[in-house]
């Protein structure tokens, strides 16, 4: 018998990996054995070890194929002479081993075996793969396995199963392959601790705290919100909510509440989910003052595993640790941790199982996208009763998700969570004891100038405006004494986070330099500033309070004051002009900042709303035909139609120059991230007019014209050559 007509290669074994520093070889037994251990492990937080066992088992049983062992040997320099014979993928091979020695169960596991590389699969190229037949070279004997089927309460739980037993699977892969292959890197992975100590560093930091801080009416507020949480934090998994306005002690105290909860209920991690990367970057700041840079890992887009930054080994850590989130502390964003949960890539799933049996904090979530409600809430819901996993929703404007909630007719309506359990009680009456700020509405509509002099009248004032272009306008017309900053996403982020940087330092350095900033919204939610007048343009309720919580924040004066102007411009149709709508629309003499005008206002807010399932989630996976691939397509929280473009600020074209020289890389990439701007097509187009944008790799664009590129307000679109044409 040749080598050719067997299995076995001259090298004794059925190869599955070979290392290139020293040429060893992985056997695939061993590979699949080490695979089904480590996702046996991952899939008994949900009780189904022995399914992660079975995948693991499974998944690379096609790698018995002669063809795949010709190309492994040529690839590897094994055997450059090696002749591949036809086809040599091997993934769908496990699916059908699946289905024929698993009847009954395979259609929980089939999906994630064949897609264990490339994505799980519509249901309709599902089927076709089950039409090839399983090589004959394939041994396919009988494992034993001790399976159950899982109890399933609703059809909208079962794409998730599907889901989490793929990440198991595909996690597991990796890391068996990256032990063998990169023995050195998989011995930095691991960054769990017991949860004991998260809650010792957390109480201790606390503690430390209240010994520095002054007796103040804030501080004994703070006091007793931590009060709450820790009695709170002893409950069952489920859901529940922290609703404290402003200045309240929100971030630490959701995070006390959340490191006990892990204690009681022997959880696993915590996962913070947040809307804006400014907000990260902060909370993540002050999580690592509590429990050290080796326990928090952020994960967004502007994060920074550059070497230079820390640690050499720490950061190579977190970067790693990015991949499946396996962290004590994970602060993200929400369209990484929602996309995910619904992407079909491996790579973004390999963190899903490590949902299971944590503590998600939800932060800001009134800004969670309406028109995702239903998805969203779904996947939480599935998370807390099928995955053993606790959510908290955080935010001083606390949304309405649960019950029956109608949209703009009968027909659009969607199912909320059947109950919240909200940890301050309504007698606590935090929006009273810490109402800091009066919110005053204008009457009249107001132009650019009228704007710019109230706002010139002010020592210290932001303005909060809807529009990039508002934004610019007004601080065009505003006088140049003093510190007088523009905050907007014409910006790029490098450029926005100094500017805010700027602001705080200013405001905290003295009480007497004149400070003016005219931003979006960017600065609405989270960031931690304090000006004793705001200005904000009308919109939603929720904008109004966030951009209130800027105004005399840490209750220096008796009141602060909140404007809320009209602008003799119409508001953008769509989400503004709903929210709008939704505010002036409220029935009844509300105060404002109760948790009774928010939820009226969120109510109005979803009658005006057409869909709350606008990527079809409910029609392409509820239902036993699941449609993952066109699902990932469809579920994308930020309709991005601008295009990233480099803009010569600083020492941007010195990497874009090194980039020309060393090539595309991921972290060259990561940092020239944070020299770009997100530029619409309309106006992409008027700079490629303008002879303005160089392409200087492939998709990748920069403006090396530093004119285009203003100090103050960021990227100008206009031909600056043309400008100054006209004026000559």
């Amino acid at each position: 018998m040749t080598e050719d007509d067997n299995t076995l290669s001259n090298f004794g074994k059925v190869i599955s990996h070979v290392r290139q520093s020293d040429g060893a070889i992985q056997d695939n037994q061993s590979h699949m054995v080490g695979v089904g251990e480590r996702a046996a492990l991952f899939a008994s937080a949900f009780g189904m070890g022995e399914w992660g066992r079975l995948m693991g088992l499974l998944h690379d049983k096609g790698k018995e194929r002669r063809a795949f062992q010709q190309h492994i040997k040529k690839e590897s320099g094994l055997d450059e002479r090696a002749v591949v014979e036809g086809d040599y993928s091997h993934a769908y091979v496990g699916a059908l081993l699946a289905k024929k020695l698993f009847p009954k169960y395979y259609q929980l596991i089939d999906n994630p075996l064949m897609g264990h590389h490339r994505g799980l699969y519509d249901d309709g190229d599902r089927r076709k793969v089950h039409e090839a037949e399983i090589p004959p070279e394939v041994v396919d004997e009988r494992i034993n396995v001790d399976l159950a089927l899982p109890k399933i309460g609703q059809i909208k739980d079962v794409h998730h199963l599907v889901r989490m037993l793929y990440s198991c699977l595909v996690d597991a892969d990796y890391l068996d392959t990256e032990a063998f292959m990169l023995p050195d890197q998989s011995g930095m992975r691991g960054g769990c601790v017991a949860a004991g100590e998260l809650e010792k560093r957390m109480v201790s930091f606390l503690d430390r705290l209240k010994a520095d801080a002054v007796d103040t009416e804030v501080n004994r507020i703070r006091n007793e919100v931590q009060g709450y949480c820790r009695e709170s934090s002893s409950g069952e998994p489920g859901f529940y909510s922290l609703t404290v306005p402003t200045g309240g002690g929100k971030t630490l105290a959701s995070v006390l509440w959340a490191v006990k909860h892990l204690v009681k209920n022997d959880l696993k991690r915590v996962i913070i989910a947040i809307p804006y990367t400014s907000i990260i970057t902060q909370t993540a700041a002050v999580l690592r003052g509590v429990f050290g840079d080796d326990l928090v890992l952020e994960h967004h887009s502007n994060a920074d595993f550059s070497e230079q930054n820390g640690d050499i080994e720490q950061v190579r850590r977190r970067a790693l640790a990015t991949e499946n989130w396996d962290y004590p502390i994970v602060v993200t964003t929400n369209v990484q941790l929602f996309e995910s949960l619904f992407s079909n890539k491996p790579a973004s799933s390999r963190k899903l199982h490590n949902l299971a049996k944590s503590v998600l904090i939800l932060d800001e979530v009134q800004t969670l996208p309406r028109h995702f409600l239903q998805p969203i809430v779904d996947s939480l819901d599935t998370l807390v009763r099928v995955f053993g996993a606790s959510v908290l929703f955080t935010t001083a404007s606390q949304p309405v998700l649960t019950g029956r909630i109608v949209g703009c007719n009968r027909m659009v309506s969607f199912d909320g969570l059947p109950k919240i359990q909200e940890i301050v009680p309504p007698d606590a009456r935090l929006h009273d004891r810490l109402r800091r700020v009066e919110l005053r509405f204008d009457a009249e509509c107001s132009d650019y100038d009228t704007i710019a002099t109230d706002m010139a009248k002010c020592p210290r004032v932001l303005c909060v405006v809807n529009t990039r272009n508002y934004a610019r306008e007004i601080y065009n017309r505003l006088p140049q004494e003093g510190m007088v900053f523009h905050l907007s996403r014409m910006m790029c982020p490098a450029h926005i986070k100094e500017v805010i940087s700027q602001v705080k330092d200013t405001l905290g350095r003295d009480s007497t330099t004149v400070v003016r900033v005219v931003s979006t919204q960017l600065v609405e939610a989270g960031v931690d500033i304090d000006f004793p007048v705001v200005f904000r343009q009308e919109a939603g309720l929720d904008s109004i309070l966030q951009a209130a919580g800027r105004c005399n924040r840490e209750g220096k004066l008796q009141k602060g004051e909140t404007r809320v102007f009209r602008l003799n411009k119409p508001l953008p149709k769509g989400s503004l002009a709903d929210a709008n709508n939704a505010r002036l629309n409220m029935v009844g003499d509300y105060d404002w900042f109760a948790p009774e005008a928010m939820e009226a206002y969120f109510r109005q807010l979803y009658s005006r709303t057409d869909s709350f399932d606008k990527p079809g989630i409910k029609e392409l996976l509820y239902k036993q035909e699941m449609q993952f691939k066109s699902a990932a397509e469809a579920f994308r929280l930020i309709d991005d139609s601008t295009v990233p473009v480099i803009v010569n600020w600083k020492n941007s074209m010195d990497l874009v120059d090194r980039m020309r020289g060393e090539g595309v890389s991921y972290g060259l990439m990561k940092v020239l991230s944070q020299f770009s701007v997100g530029v619409r097509r309309r106006e992409m187009d008027i700079l490629r007019e303008a002879g303005a944008i160089e392409e200087v790799a492939e998709g990748i664009y920069c403006i090396p014209d530093s004119g285009f590129y203003d100090l103050a307000v960021g990227l100008k679109v206009e031909n600056h050559w043309l400008e100054e044409s006209l004026i000559v």
